[in-house]
């Protein structure tokens, strides 16, 4: 009776919840409810909505209900791996959201509400393994994205709006359905905006900067012309018989 009470979803009391409390690494209190077999969203945790992070990952939730709102000060919501079909729109009112993951659901474009594009402090976004076929242009909205997973989805093509996100260094789009397979490794790779490639003529170079590409070349090309010496047969002299095969039984090697 316990085990089928179990797969019909676990009751959360207030008093559970309270235990479920962790204290992050950076100090913040966390409400940890994942792998908890829970089928509905717990009314009780509205009590605890003055958390930082919220973990209810791992479980059997098909929605998230509109009072999702009152957990003003969270920064870090982890809802991968349950079943849900859709987002309230209320989870826009979370401005202080730094992380999001709704990985692994059964999200489609049309349930992804308009309201993402208000989380103006978002970080990272995981939307990987859902039933997207396509990213919303709005998305572009969110300047202080760094992370964005779309892997594992039915996307035929990313906007530009994402792709040139200023502050994007990570985006993992594998597993989708790109015309060009080429193109798809690209958009899989990570974003790398560390440095930028210019091809210009000596001659319009200033003295300084010809000077530290021609030193550059220098070292290549003595790197490139290092030929390496013919290796010399190590000496083993504490060994009974020095600079031969080695033999099957290592014991024979040894002094005694």
């Amino acid at each position: 009776k316990g085990k089928a009470k179990g797969q019909k979803g676990k009751k959360i009391t207030l008093k559970i919840a309270k235990n479920s409390i962790r204290i992050s690494f950076d100090g913040g209190r966390r409400l940890d409810l994942s792998k908890m077999g829970i089928t509905t969203f717990p009314k009780c945790i509205l009590k605890l909505a003055d958390v930082d992070e919220l973990d209810l990952s791992r479980n059997m939730l098909k929605k998230i209900p509109s009072s999702i709102q009152k957990f003003q000060k969270l920064r870090w919501l982890d809802l991968h791996s349950n079943q849900l079909e859709e987002l309230p729109q209320a989870i826009g009112t979370l401005q202080n959201l730094f992380y999001l993951n709704i990985c692994n659901n059964k999200l489609t474009t049309k349930s992804l509400p308009e309201e993402l594009n208000l989380l103006k402090n978002l970080h990272i976004l995981n939307l990987g393994l859902n039933c997207l076929d396509s990213i919303p242009t709005s998305l572009g909205a969110l300047k202080e994205l760094t992370e964005i997973g779309l892997f594992d989805n039915s996307l035929t093509t990313i906007p530009n709006s994402v792709k040139k996100l200023p502050k994007l260094k990570k985006l993992n789009a594998r597993g989708n359905p790109f015309p060009d397979s080429t193109q798809q490794e690209e958009r899989a790779d990570s974003i790398k905006r560390i440095e930028t490639l210019h091809l210009v003529q000596e001659k319009d170079l200033c003295c300084s900067c010809l000077k530290m590409c021609q030193d550059e070349r220098d070292k290549l090309n003595k790197l490139k012309n290092v030929t390496p010496s013919p290796s010399k047969k190590p000496s083993f002299p504490s060994l009974i018989t020095p600079n031969s095969t080695a033999k099957d039984n290592q014991e024979e090697w040894r002094l005694r």
